[in-house]
């Protein structure tokens, strides 16, 4: 078995079924996509980030991926954030670590396209965060909610939470931006 990364962390969204582990492999980016956090071969695949992100949600931008599966699991519900309904009445949503419980205010949800997130831009260049920040808070799609009381700023770190919509050339993404982290130890 290859070893594994992060398990002690976890994602927690309120009224949905997202409460589980986010992994991080050690070598393999897409080792995740259909393997279990047992390392057991699994077509549901496990909810994880890759290894241009920190484990410690710390980047200006954190993607987190996970399945569709048809049962609503892994990130199925996501999909629950279409429903403007839902999505005002569900702000946030929780990652724990080893040692910290992070809070995130959900800025957006929407559908982008399948671009990899963090190959396409240079988070690390002040104007390309500021810029991106700026498409995730007023987001170009016709699938969307925002919130328009969140202003991001270029010290703003956000988790974006990445499934499919069962088409190749489209992603749905929600949006958290950290508004709270409280130390567990």
């Amino acid at each position: 078995r290859q070893r594994q990364m992060c398990i002690r962390d976890r994602i927690y969204i309120p009224n949905t079924k997202v409460n589980l582990p986010i992994l991080q492999h050690v070598e393999n980016d897409t080792y995740y996509l259909d393997h279990d956090q047992d390392g057991n071969y699994s077509v549901a695949g496990a909810i994880f980030t890759q290894s241009m992100n920190s484990t410690d949600f710390s980047d200006p931008v954190t993607v987190v991926y996970g399945h569709n599966m048809k049962n609503d699991g892994m990130f199925a519900s996501l999909h629950y954030f279409e429903d403007p309904d839902f999505f005002n009445e569900n702000d946030t949503f929780y990652i724990y670590t080893q040692n910290k419980i992070l809070t995130y205010t959900i800025v957006s949800a929407y559908q982008y396209d399948n671009r990899h997130i963090m190959n396409s831009f240079d988070f690390s260049d002040p104007e390309v965060r500021e810029s991106y920040f700026e498409s995730v808070s007023n987001p170009d799609s016709l699938v969307v909610n925002k919130r328009d009381d969140i202003q991001l700023t270029e010290d703003s770190k956000i988790v974006q939470l990445s499934t499919c919509v069962g088409q190749d050339n489209v992603r749905y993404i929600v949006t958290g931006v950290l508004v709270d982290e409280q130390a567990t130890y």
